[in-house]
């Protein structure tokens, strides 16, 4: 009988979770004087940002590692739409999530 006391996706699970609690730890260490600089500022306020988009874009636009065009696209177009139109965010949302519906029931 052969026992695996770890396999290896917890190791790597366990191993990530130490590694992004040490960064996090590191962070509060990180002196104030270098964090009031106005790059560092400008990156950190743009930083958020890029992961949001980049999260919308595989969300919106792939499907198993291929780039798809479907009823998401459609969604993400009347939220560009809604927000140029400088709509409430609630209705960028709820307008999105209707014509993704819509769409998707409508196939």
């Amino acid at each position: 009988m052969e026992i695996n006391l770890i396999e290896p996706f917890w190791l790597a699970v366990i191993g990530t979770s130490l590694f992004a609690f040490l960064l996090k730890i590191l962070g509060h260490s990180v002196p104030k004087k270098w964090l009031s600089n106005p790059r560092i500022l400008k990156i950190n306020s743009l930083i958020p940002i890029a992961l949001l988009s980049a999260l919308v874009a595989v969300q919106s636009f792939t499907q198993d590692s291929r780039i798809v065009a479907d009823q998401r696209m459609a969604g993400v177009g009347v939220a560009v739409l809604a927000l140029i139109l400088r709509a409430p965010f609630p209705v960028v949302v709820l307008s999105a999530a209707a014509t993704s519906a819509a769409l998707f029931h409508l196939n």
